[in-house]
Order: C-alpha cells, then sequence, then structure tokens
C-alpha cells in the first residue's frame, strides 16, 4: 500500500493525460441527518449521469458551495433545481450548516495528517491537495 497522497497524484496524473474530467454524484441521503431526509430520487440521478454522458454538463452553469467549494450546476434536465443546492433539501437550514462546518472540521482534522508527506514538483500537488480542502 501507498500513501494516499501517492494515489492522488496517480489520479491526477492520469487525468491530466487523458483529459479527463471527475464528478461527484450524491446518489445516497439528501435533505437532513439519516432518519430525517430521504434518498436523492434514482430517477434524478439517471438524469444527472445522463447529463454527464451526453457532455452537456459540461456547458452548465454552476455555483461554488460554501466550505467545501464544490461546484454545482443550477440547472440539469429533468432534475427539479431545488435539490441540486444541497441545503435547499433541509428543511432545518441551521442543522445543515451545524453539519457543514462540523463536517469541514473533520476533512480539515484529517488532512493535517498528510501536511508532512511532500509530492509532485516542488511539492505543488500537496499544496494544491490542500488548498481544495474545506475553508472554515
Amino acid at each position: 500500500m501507498m500513501h494516499p497522497t501517492k494515489y492522488a497524484a496517480m489520479l491526477a496524473a492520469k487525468m491530466e493525460k487523458h483529459g479527463a474530467t471527475g464528478w461527484l454524484v450524491n446518489t445516497g441521503w439528501s435533505g437532513g441527518r439519516y432518519g430525517s431526509g430521504n434518498r436523492i430520487k434514482l430517477a434524478y440521478t439517471r438524469k444527472i449521469i445522463d447529463a454527464i454522458h451526453s457532455g452537456s454538463l459540461l456547458k452548465a452553469n454552476y455555483k461554488k458551495t460554501e466550505v467545501f467549494g464544490l461546484e454545482i450546476p443550477t440547472e440539469v434536465e429533468g432534475v427539479p433545481s431545488e435539490i441540486l443546492e444541497p441545503m435547499n433539501t433541509w428543511s432545518d437550514k441551521k442543522a445543515y450548516k451545524e453539519t457543514l462546518l462540523k463536517l469541514g472540521g473533520l476533512f480539515k482534522t484529517n488532512f493535517e495528517g498528510f501536511v508532512a508527506h511532500k509530492i509532485g514538483k516542488d511539492d505543488k500537488l500537496t499544496d494544491a491537495i490542500l488548498a481544495a480542502g474545506p475553508v472554515l
């Protein structure tokens, strides 16, 4: 087994070499903690995957989320726009924000274990990975 940053470097190199894009698709829970939210409807997940495969998602308009800076599309054909923004699916906005900040803190703490492990030319990849982490 290699250090996780080595796998990150290998993935980044392959994606760059082949001009690949990566997509993070929530196919699981939305709208609250387990027990208070719902699973994303399979029909919506399929529409999002269809948009990735057709290339239409590459042309979509995006907005960045708080804390993680993820870029989420504002529209996907066949998917209600309100579910694309995670906070919109939570009835308790305060609980959403608390959960978001807690998760961001957990990621930040986890990232601290990788700071000393330098990869890439002039450690630029290490810096890029750390810069991509949550902003609290």
